[in-house]
């Protein structure tokens, strides 16, 4: 794949795409699709580059916000918090990181990573460490393959930053939940510094490129009179779980998170049935009268049902006519180890993973 310098157009569709690997959460995806477009507003370039053509011995940091999804729209940044984030753990290693790469494939947190390498003039990688979008941050493929989250760096809009180096990646969710809840609710984060060789080893590659073709495929079915839903699950191999009416939204903060619950009244072939959707800013498990359809670390997406862009958990409401997508996840969240950091047991659910795509067949659903 080699190199690739980013457009308007690309970012536009990113936004989109990303919104669906983000499975709800991530972040709002419009005001990181215009921090994005801002930095090419101003004459820099943003490049993208494959994680396969990166050397061995570089030095790369990870770009993202952490906090409730919600208290960014709310309290939006400026993207300066970014670059000072970056800039701050920089510092600590008394080196420059060589490339940037997301932390996650998701919503805002696709786009951050690109504003923050187009100020910094650093590439980013076509990559994440979770090929969707999960709330905590040790739930990340690079903490699968033993690299360490800290030293973290955390800063927010009045201009304060931290330095966290803790025992863990268990202990760094716990202590910068904390901090991000003192910053009000959200801060931008660089952490997960890592030689090529191990990024190469623990990345999953082309999520950036992905998420353009998502975002692209739905465009261009619309612009050609197509159904855009049945453009996103031919491009993503996902499969159709519902469609109806939202008629219940329930969410709260607790800890940090906004956690809660969606409750969908079916209609046309899913008439007379009823689905609920449990989210931690991320969608984790669905369920259709009593009967689980679809959980993590499989991606649960619900879409508006005449465009197929993508609603958040934050912008849910009464009277959306959605329809629910499963999309499978990666095969590095398939493995024992792996559920133990992301499966519907670590959330609290008494459910035992199944691959959605066995799901579906046994249910007769997609």
């Amino acid at each position: 794949m080699g190199e690739t310098r980013l457009t308007k157009e690309d970012i536009e569709d990113l936004a989109i795409g990303a919104a669906v690997l983000g499975t709800g959460g991530g972040g709002d995806p419009y005001i990181g699709k215009l921090m994005a477009i801002q930095v090419l507003d101003k004459g820099k370039e943003i490049t993208l580059v494959d994680p396969n053509d990166i050397p061995d011995d570089a030095f790369i940091m990870t770009s993202a916000f952490m906090g409730t999804p919600i208290t960014i729209i709310e309290k939006l940044p400026s993207g300066l918090e970014a670059v000072k984030a970056l800039e701050s753990l920089e510092n600590y290693f008394g080196r420059r990181a060589d490339y940037i790469t997301p932390v996650e494939a998701g919503g805002l947190n696709s786009t951050i990573p690109l504003y923050v390498a187009g100020m910094t003039g650093k590439p980013v990688l076509d990559g994440d460490g979770m090929g969707r979008a999960f709330p905590e941050l040790q739930m990340v493929t690079f903490h699968l393959y033993g690299v360490k989250a800290t030293p973290m760096s955390l800063a927010d809009e009045k201009g304060n930053s931290v330095i966290l180096d803790t025992i863990d990646n268990f202990w760094a969710e716990k202590i910068a939940r904390v901090v991000t809840i003192r910053m009000g609710g959200w801060a931008s984060i660089a952490l997960y510094s890592m030689n090529g060789k191990k990024y190469k080893e623990a990345v999953i590659p082309h999520t950036i490129s992905k998420g353009i073709e998502i975002g692209r495929a739905i465009r261009d079915a619309k612009k050609h009179g197509k159904n855009p839903l049945d453009a996103l699950l031919d491009v993503t191999r996902g499969f159709k779980l519902f469609e109806g009416k939202v008629v219940d939204v329930s969410r709260w903060i607790v800890a940090g998170f906004a956690k809660g619950e969606v409750t969908i009244e079916g209609f046309d072939d899913f008439k007379g049935k009823t689905m609920k959707i449990m989210f931690q800013n991320e969608n984790l498990v669905a369920i259709v009268d009593g009967e689980v359809v679809a959980s993590v670390p499989d991606l649960i997406v619900v879409l508006d049902l005449e465009t197929a862009e993508p609603i958040t958990t934050e912008r849910h409401r009464y009277g959306y006519r959605v329809a629910v997508v499963g999309i499978p996840c990666d095969a590095k969240w398939r493995t024992p180890e792996a559920l133990e950091v992301v499966g519907p047991k670590y959330f609290g659910y008494d459910i035992e993973y199944v691959p959605i795509e066995e799901r579906v067949k046994a249910l007769g659903l997609g």
